[in-house]
């Protein structure tokens, strides 16, 4: 079996394609299960506003903690690459958004696009600051 996985300029190790199909295996099925039943509070959809906003604090924690502990970059197919790009989901947001637009529920459509963009901001900054306030107490 080889080990390299050659087409075109990729060139990806056995091990590197193993951590992000990992990765996003898992991603896409935490995905599944937070957004299998759908919920709404006031006609807005929150499920993928929650995958959407989890997601965002965990990238934005792995991404301080990679470089506070100098993480091989094999960590980051696994986690930035592959399970938060299978669980965040820019694609179900935007149906979901288009979905209010077809229903006329105009307010419900910015407060879904304000919510998801600024939580999903808030959330990443977040995440920065945890890791922050991790490698400060315990690294430092």
């Amino acid at each position: 079996m080889p080990t390299n996985i050659n087409k075109g300029r990729l060139d990806m190790k056995m091990i590197e394609f193993i951590l992000l199909a990992a990765g996003a295996v898992v991603g896409a099925f935490l995905r599944y299960i937070m957004v299998a039943s759908p919920k709404t509070i006031l006609g807005l959809p929150i499920n993928v506003l929650a995958v959407n906003v989890v997601g965002s604090f965990i990238l934005g924690l792995f991404s301080v903690l990679a470089v506070a502990l100098n993480l091989d970059s094999n960590y980051s197919l696994l986690i930035a690459t592959g399970f938060c790009g299978a669980f965040t989901t820019m694609s179900s947001f935007a149906l979901e958004t288009s979905n209010l637009m077809d229903g006329n529920r105009y307010i419900l459509v910015a407060l879904n696009i304000l919510m998801n963009v600024g939580l999903s901001l808030g959330a990443v900054l977040g995440g920065k600051a945890v890791g922050n306030a991790l490698t400060a107490r315990f690294l430092d």
